[in-house]
């Protein structure tokens, strides 16, 4: 059985706030009140969709401005054409502004994963994890990267932990089942989580494949 860990890219979805011009020397004309911009929540919030809609979304408050969104979209186009060195720059620097975001520390983590700095990944995708508990995509990342330095445990402890907020983030259970199936050789597990993957999921076949493998193998 052979799988591909490839890599997803995080966008922000986020509404820009804008700030005022300071006016030039010279005369200046009347102006309107400016309304004080309003204070950002305190935090990160999740919302799962009910009513026959299966998801979720993760709202991040942000400043951003556009500038700073700008280099963001362009660090992940530079991963794309990997453009490791320079698309790590700017991710940097958008979190040197903006530290309480976790798309450019997951998309940062991506990015030295592919350089093999694993140590550096780790750092941001704990990081991202700290600010919001079981993300879905820092934990299937960090899965990964726990799973190729061989801690199989540690691995399985956060794909578990996240599935238990985030249910129905279909990657993670794919995952879950190769980290029991291959190399905890936990095949209860490796079959529920290819099971729940697959019902979600009908069209990958290769899921499929391996589903029809192991209950041979398990003499199901």
């Amino acid at each position: 059985m052979v799988t591909i860990a490839g890599y997803l890219l995080l966008a922000i979805g986020l509404s820009l706030l804008a700030g005022c011009a300071t006016p030039g020397k010279g005369k200046m004309e009347p102006t309107a009140a400016v309304e004080p911009t309003p204070p950002l929540p305190t935090g990160p919030s999740v919302v799962h969709f009910t009513a026959g809609r299966e998801g979720f979304l993760i709202t991040e408050p942000s400043r951003m401005d556009v500038q700073l969104r700008a280099d963001f979209d362009q660090a992940g186009a530079m991963i794309k054409e990997a453009k490791y060195g320079k698309a790590i720059l700017l991710l940097e620097k958008v979190i040197a502004q903006s530290p309480e975001m976790t798309a450019p520390r997951i998309n940062l983590a991506i990015a030295y994963r592919l350089i093999n700095k694993p140590e550096q990944a780790e750092q941001h995708l704990k990081k991202a994890l700290e600010l919001i508990p079981g993300h879905p995509v820092a934990s299937n990342e960090y899965g990964l990267l726990l799973r190729k330095a061989g801690r199989f445990a540690e691995g399985r402890a956060i794909y578990e932990k996240a599935l238990t907020v985030f249910p129905e983030y279909h990657p993670i259970h794919k995952n879950l089942g190769i980290l029991c199936d291959l190399y905890l050789k936990d095949s209860a597990c490796a079959l529920e989580q290819y099971e729940i993957y697959s019902k979600a999921m009908p069209k990958d076949e290769q899921v499929k494949v391996w589903l029809a493998d192991l209950h041979t193998r398990s003499g199901h």
